[in-house]
């Protein structure tokens, strides 16, 4: 593991004041006015030095054609209401950005924002696609220096979240040397507010990826963190809670398990009302219940106040089959959960049911991503296809149409249809949310998994492994 020499640095002022940057070095903050040490990044001489953006920051309260979050709002629904109908698909524009963009694009105030594995955050015109401004947080993470993976090189993977109340966009990005850093940027023009190391608790820092959307409840934001590829070296499922002025304490939730029980899902914490719910997957226990294999109910200081397992836990944690690979969805009085073994449950969701107390399962897909839902309809992402499902009550799973696909990206709603991405084959489908059929398709070449589309008026906005590429109707 790299390592660094330890540095002391003063602590933020009143309103989350950022600190000032020495050139080329990013100083990360490890805890506000404790006492303690904190550690300076490593040098990059590629990097233009950042510097601080003091002083109070402003509200700036959302558009109807805002999508500040993944699935645009906290729970996570995918839907964009004020879309007008579909017309015909046309190109509209591609950027070209410095690495992958496998986080969702962002759209706050007609800026596309968007987060690439270089770790810049560009926020781009969202009529033409030029650069507005663009801010590099340092130098990502090669994969030859991790134990496993398969992104590289690896620097901001999660969704970043839009904060109206100060302005922000959040975002992690991993550094070179290992570190995972939350940063705090204005959206009007890039600069940096907010910096603070945010590494989980327990384990080896080099073995966990942040790939879950970031949420905000209750002026904090939260971190869910898994493990890289492979599922290699030391880690163990973590939630971590920052103030929104980067001071103050973090809170930690970590699963009680010796190891894994990734809390890694693209879609990442769903706020329902005043808690979050999470998906959590195989633990290494295949005799007592680790905790793992499971979807949480956490309170927004990050205590467990309920949850449920798979009666068949033990042996999902032994194949590798566990629920960890979905975000859960509010339905109506239901939380919905799929995940790798196929099996759709439906939870009460003011008691998710603990061990085998679900109120209704059925057998759905291979689920990854996180699903859609309109009423009390859900989209879910499956490997082979995309697949409706009904919620009926008391409590009931339907199964409506399903869509072939080589591997379905997460879906969203707007304009009157279903779109989801394959990401197999690169193509972006715009499907009737009644019988599944092809209202319109078009390419967009090579995406990373999991890839879901941002929808804005009439705008279409999709990461790609180059850039994002926009389409428009109308």
């Amino acid at each position: 593991m790299a390592t660094t020499t330890p540095r002391t640095f003063p602590c933020p002022g009143r309103g989350g004041r950022a600190l000032a940057l020495a050139a080329a070095m990013l100083a990360v903050v490890l805890s506000a006015c404790s006492g303690q040490t904190t550690t300076a990044a490593p040098t990059a001489s590629a990097v233009s030095p950042l510097t601080a953006s003091p002083g109070v920051r402003t509200p700036q309260p959302l558009d109807d054609g805002d999508w500040p979050t993944y699935h645009r709002d906290s729970a996570r629904t995918g839907a964009a209401p004020s879309s007008p109908a579909l017309g015909t698909l046309r190109d509209a524009w591609s950027a070209q950005l410095d690495g992958a963009v496998y986080a969702e694009p962002l759209v706050v105030h007609g800026r596309v924002i968007a987060a690439t594995e270089a770790n810049t955050v560009y926020a781009l015109d969202a009529s033409d696609g030029h650069v507005v401004w663009k801010r590099n947080v340092g130098p990502p993470m090669p994969l030859s220096a991790l134990p496993c993976g398969n992104i590289d090189a690896l620097g901001i993977t999660g969704t970043p979240v839009y904060d109206p109340a100060t302005g922000l966009v959040f975002a992690v990005a991993e550094l070179s040397g290992g570190s995972h850093v939350l940063v705090g940027l204005d959206a009007a023009d890039g600069s940096l507010v907010v910096q603070r190391e945010v590494e989980p608790p327990r384990g080896d820092r080099l073995a966990y990826q942040q790939r879950a959307a970031l949420a905000l409840l209750d002026n904090r934001v939260y971190i869910a963190y898994g493990g890289l590829y492979g599922d290699c070296s030391d880690y163990t499922g973590t939630v971590l809670s920052v103030p929104t002025t980067g001071d103050g304490t973090i809170d930690s939730y970590v699963v009680p398990t010796a190891r894994e029980g990734g809390i890694w899902a693209p879609g990442g914490p769903a706020v329902d009302g005043s808690r979050l719910l999470v998906g959590v997957g195989n633990g290494e226990s295949t005799t007592s219940y680790d905790g793992s294999d499971s979807v949480l109910s956490l309170d927004a200081s990050l205590k467990r106040t309920d949850f449920f397992a798979p009666s068949g836990w033990a042996q999902e944690n032994a194949s590798d089959t566990d629920l960890g690979s979905m975000t859960p969805v509010r339905v109506g009085s239901y939380v919905f959960m799929d995940g790798k073994g196929g099996t759709g449950y439906l939870l009460a969701a003011d008691h998710l049911g603990g061990i085998g107390g679900e109120a209704a399962k059925a057998q759905v897909c291979r689920a990854f991503g996180a699903p859609a839902v309109t009423g009390m309809t859900v989209y879910v992402p499956c490997i082979g296809a995309l697949r409706q499902v009904n919620v009926t009550s008391p409590a009931g799973i339907q199964l409506g149409w399903r869509f072939p696909l080589g591997a379905a990206g997460s879906p969203v709603t707007g304009g009157g249809a279903v779109w989801v991405v394959d990401y197999e084959t690169g193509n972006l489908f715009a499907l009737d949310p009644g019988d599944g059929h092809v209202r319109q398709q078009t390419q967009l070449g090579p995406v990373p998994h999991f890839v879901t589309p941002t929808i804005s008026g009439s705008h279409v906005f999709v990461g790609t492994l180059k850039g994002v590429t926009a389409f428009a109707w109308g």
